[in-house]
């Protein structure tokens, strides 16, 4: 490696919640299954993120929704999954031992029906090689007639204390579009005890079949991710950059990103890291060309860290 593309690399690095990543690209969960999933493509490597969230886990096995479970909309795509995985036991004695800690730093992403099934799933997941833990809070609460836990602050907050009780590891809360002040709830779940938060998850929508009169997502509604939601993304990354910057909280700028410039963009919102998925989905090897167009763009602009790009927006 030469020296110039060695300082390239190292201008990539930077802290996130403790951790420390060689990249600010995260994979983003339910778009690389459990970390080995891209594997199996010729040139892929889990290097070239930062870290890697595994798929959504909850305490015991599901099976995930009727299909259709995906849609490819314009700019972007609809998906329901409903949660299809192993759980949690499996995840940790199965899975776990077959992941390459060295290439990468693995966060598992925390599913749940009740507050409690959060907590212990969370509970399992810190004793584990897990680096960190990512808290879904758009799931329903069954105890409350099937709303989302992500949607409501008060919810939320109960959802990160439950979850904070039983870890030391670094928890990342992943904060839903689908609410009124995305602030407030970012504000309740710092206080509630989250060590980050990712901005933002998948945008509620739906898509329907003209000729037969029927939605086409099994589960009627689905999340929309890819370049279309980007513009919201970003305004939601700076609204509760607002909030996290004082409390010194780092965020997960995630929505529509498929490009350098789109990273670049959501690092100068606020994010201090970025995440990557839809267009894992028909561009696997996306990450190095963000890896590469970010590094330029330091070295254009004089910049010598990535760090020191976050929540420079001029005003």
């Amino acid at each position: 490696m030469t020296d110039t593309s060695s300082s390239a690399a190292e201008s990539l690095h930077l802290k996130f919640c403790g951790l420390s990543l060689t990249s600010p690209i995260v994979l983003l969960s339910g778009c690389v299954g459990f970390g080995e999933e891209y594997t199996r493509i010729e040139g892929f490597s889990n290097r070239d993120a930062g870290a890697v969230v595994l798929k959504g886990t909850t305490l015991a096995a599901r099976l995930g929704n009727p299909a259709h479970r995906v849609s490819e909309t314009a700019a972007g795509m609809l998906n329901a999954i409903g949660l299809q995985n192993p759980g949690t036991a499996h995840v940790i004695e199965r899975i776990l031992p077959e992941l390459d800690f060295s290439e990468t730093r693995f966060i598992a992403n925390v599913s749940g029906s009740t507050v409690e099934e959060y907590a212990e799933v969370t509970r399992l997941f810190d004793d584990s090689p897990i680096d960190a833990i990512e808290i879904n809070i758009s799931c329903p609460n069954v105890k409350e007639g099937g709303v989302a836990f992500g949607n409501y602050p008060d919810m939320s907050a109960q959802v990160v204390e439950a979850c904070r009780r039983v870890t030391g590891k670094p928890l990342i809360t992943k904060l839903s579009p689908n609410q009124t002040d995305i602030r407030e709830n970012a504000r309740r779940c710092i206080e509630a005890g989250t060590d980050g938060l990712a901005v933002i998850n998948t945008v509620m929508g739906m898509a329907i079949d003209a000729n037969t009169r029927r939605p086409v997502i099994g589960n009627i509604q689905g999340g929309l991710s890819g370049p279309a939601i980007k513009p919201i993304a970003l305004l939601k990354v700076h609204q509760v950059y607002e909030v996290a910057r004082k409390h010194g909280i780092p965020i997960i700028g995630q929505g529509g990103i498929t490009t350098a410039t789109d990273a670049i963009e959501f690092l100068i919102a606020g994010a201090s890291a970025v995440g990557i998925g839809t267009a894992l989905f028909y561009d696997p090897m996306v990450c190095r060309r963000v890896n590469a167009g970010i590094a330029q763009y330091l070295r254009e602009h004089g910049i010598a860290s990535v760090t020191e790009l976050t929540g420079t927006l001029r005003i």
